[in-house]
C-alpha cells in the first residue's frame, strides 16, 4: 500500500493561529487563513530562533498571497504587493480566505520557526511541505518541537 500524502508530502496544523512552526525538516510552509463574513482580516508573518520565541521579530517576505470565499464556489485571485510581514484581506466576501507561502530559505540565520497572527478572529492553518524526512502520520515530530 503506497504511504499517504500526510507524512510524505505534507504535515499541517489545522490550529496555527499565533503558534511557533518548527521549519527545520521542511522546504516551506502555506498558511491557509480564513474569516468568514467579509470581515476582513490582517496576518502578521513573524520569526524566530525557536518555539518559545527567542529573537521574535517580524518576517517581511511576503510578495504574494492568493484571495477566495473559502467555500469551493470560485477560483483564487493572485495579489501582489510590496515584501511585507502582513497579509490584509479586505472586507470583501471574495476575500474571506487568503493563502501565503514562505519558503525555509527566506528565514533570516539561526531562524527556524515561523508563526502568523490574526489580529480579529480570523483562523490559520499551517501546512508544512517539502518534509526533507518522510514518516508516517504517527511518526511525525510536533510541528512546534
Amino acid at each position: 500500500m503506497a504511504q499517504k500524502a500526510l507524512g510524505r508530502l505534507f504535515n499541517t496544523s489545522p490550529a496555527a493561529d499565533g503558534v511557533y512552526i518548527n521549519l527545520r525538516e521542511a522546504g516551506g510552509i502555506a498558511f491557509l487563513c480564513f474569516l468568514t463574513g467579509a470581515a476582513g482580516d490582517t496576518y502578521t508573518l513573524v520569526e524566530a530562533k525557536d518555539a518559545a520565541g527567542t529573537g521574535a521579530q517580524n518576517l517581511a517576505v511576503i510578495t504574494e498571497y492568493y484571495t477566495n470565499t473559502g467555500n469551493a464556489s470560485d477560483a483564487w485571485t493572485r495579489r501582489t504587493q510590496a515584501a511585507a510581514a502582513t497579509v490584509v484581506t479586505a472586507a470583501a466576501a471574495t476575500q474571506n480566505a487568503a493563502v501565503f507561502e514562505v519558503e525555509n530559505t527566506q528565514l533570516s540565520d539561526t531562524y527556524k520557526f515561523v508563526k502568523v497572527t490574526s489580529t480579529g478572529s480570523g483562523t490559520v492553518n499551517a501546512v508544512t511541505r517539502d518534509l526533507m524526512v518522510q514518516r508516517t502520520p504517527a511518526n511525525l515530530p510536533a510541528m512546534g518541537a
